[in-house]
């Protein structure tokens, strides 16, 4: 393979967009142009005259425009191997008309989808002439240079401009990747759509584009985020977002998902290490910051509500890395500019994807997301003593944290703030044992106070623990052969306790 000179280009396109400089710049270089229905009309009023497709087919577009270029003299003139004896005897004897460039994108599927339109409007949005074209042109890019996106005509003009319409084998091959990598992701998408009962069990996911972080989870691991950030967030200040950043910053947003009254939570290593909710967003910060003041050092600071100067002014005398509102004051972005690094986030009110998975073992884990919230309806009072209102409405709070924490998972709560969580430990006891410890560390009284657990207790040994620490009222899914030993302690001294029958593992 060598370079080549463009002499003849094929031009198919739904998008218009930039393609008008495109075809007057090769007509100044002398190529001549084919061209299809919409596309013929919009270049031949650019001033630039172009072969109809018709004239090489001698069909009209056909069935509603679905049969218009699927044809062996269009097709031949893409495929045929210059370098092919038997291949240039064959375009000889039929006449082929030979394409050194083919631009050719697809149908909008995707945005036709997402508009919501019918299932036959969707239907006629899947390219079929297109996506063949394409891969057509992508197959030969020994001969043929194929540009299958309008993201792409800056870089062709770039090489027209540079050389005069030759194109080096490199080219041609960097063009034809790019080109199976949007026929694959438009396939993805269709299946997708086809399988939105999922019918299908098959694992598809396609994201077109990715960033390159700066390192993994580790120095000396690489990194790069596929999908596009700015639909979740804007970034307003500060450093490259890393891999870890990105952890904390999906961590806090689920965890705030959770509540709609006002709330700030604060993120270490994907958990919460503080959170509370209050009547007004600075007091609410004050009682998340209070949690643990230690581990909130260099975190991610979540809220629900707007922050302005007052509250920006409490979050600057620490050292935040990242900070995350739905919007910010003119004034409350100086005060948290002044850190040079501090990432500082608009976040968009986007809802998070109804399934995660995760790679491991050569394949794919896929599950739904953990969408069940229980309200005070959906615990049962397994004890004698049922909960107070205070001690629902803590239990609620609780058990939306414990949710969004790392099993196993212990978490502490009284008058919506959290006083401390037990996170990640092999077992139950040793998590809960973990919280108590650091509630005292930091000065919380547990009296009154409600426990969260993410799984049932396998032995009566944490009830008892919690009611010695002072705890008063405990939810947990239950479902243990040994639920009757809590159950019976609780009675004897008094504990609340319910069961919602729902387990909220997070590993």
């Amino acid at each position: 393979m060598s370079d080549i000179r463009i002499k003849s280009a094929f031009v198919s396109v739904y998008c218009k967009d930039g393609l008008e400089a495109i075809v007057k710049k090769l007509d100044s270089l002398g190529v001549s142009v084919v061209s299809t229905g919409g596309s013929w009309d919009f270049i031949t009023r650019s001033g630039v005259s172009a072969g109809k497709v018709e004239d090489i087919t001698t069909y009209p577009s056909i069935l509603g425009g679905r049969v218009k270029t699927l044809h062996p003299g269009i097709f031949g003139g893409i495929l045929a191997r210059r370098n092919n004896e038997t291949d240039m005897k064959q375009v000889a004897e039929y006449n082929i008309h030979l394409f050194d460039l083919v631009i050719v994108d697809l149908y909008p599927f995707e945005e036709t989808v997402a508009s919501g339109a019918a299932d036959q409007e969707i239907i006629e949005k899947i390219d079929i002439g297109g996506i063949s074209l394409i891969r057509a042109g992508a197959k030969n890019y020994a001969d043929v240079l194929i540009v299958s996106s309008r993201n792409q005509y800056d870089a062709l003009m770039q090489i027209l401009d540079a050389r005069e319409g030759v194109i080096t084998e490199e080219e041609r091959y960097r063009f034809a990747l790019e080109a199976f990598n949007q026929t694959s992701h438009y396939d993805t998408a269709i299946f997708r759509w086809f399988n939105r009962r999922n019918e299908v069990s098959a694992f598809k996911q396609s994201i077109l584009t990715g960033h390159e972080l700066r390192y993994g989870e580790n120095p000396h691991q690489k990194g790069v985020f596929f999908g596009d950030p700015g639909l979740i967030y804007e970034q307003l200040h500060g450093k490259e977002i890393s891999y870890n950043n990105l952890l904390d910053i999906d961590a806090a947003i689920s965890l705030i998902d959770e509540f709609e009254e006002v709330t700030c939570a604060i993120i270490k290593h994907n958990n919460a290490c503080g959170i509370a909710s209050r009547a007004d967003l600075k007091t609410a910060w004050e009682a998340a910051l209070a949690c643990d003041p230690v581990s909130a050092y260099g975190g991610v600071a979540i809220v629900n509500r707007d922050i302005d100067e007052a509250v920006a002014t409490e979050m600057d005398k620490i050292f935040l890395e990242v900070v995350i509102a739905p919007s910010f004051s003119g004034k409350a972005v100086e005060i948290l500019k002044q850190k040079k690094n501090r990432i500082i986030l608009h976040r968009k009110l986007v809802h998070a994807d109804a399934a995660s998975f995760r790679s491991m073992l050569g394949g794919v884990l896929w599950q739904e997301r953990d969408r069940v919230n229980e309200k005070p309806a959906d615990m049962k009072p397994v004890t004698e003593r049922h909960p107070t209102p205070e001690e629902y409405e803590d239990m609620v709070f609780a058990n939306r944290v414990v949710k969004q924490s790392r099993s196993n998972a212990i978490v502490l709560v009284k008058g919506r703030q959290l006083c401390a969580s037990g996170i990640g430990q092999t077992s139950r006891i040793d998590s809960l044992r973990q919280a108590i410890d650091k509630a005292r560390a930091f000065g919380f009284s547990l009296e009154g106070a409600v426990m969260a657990s993410d799984a049932f207790f396998p032995f009566a040994d944490s009830v008892t623990t919690a009611h010695e620490a002072g705890i008063t009222a405990i939810i947990q899914p239950g479902g243990s052969v040994r639920d009757k030993d809590s159950i019976a302690y609780c009675n004897k001294n008094n504990v609340s306790m319910v069961f919602t029958g729902i387990r909220h593992f997070k590993h």
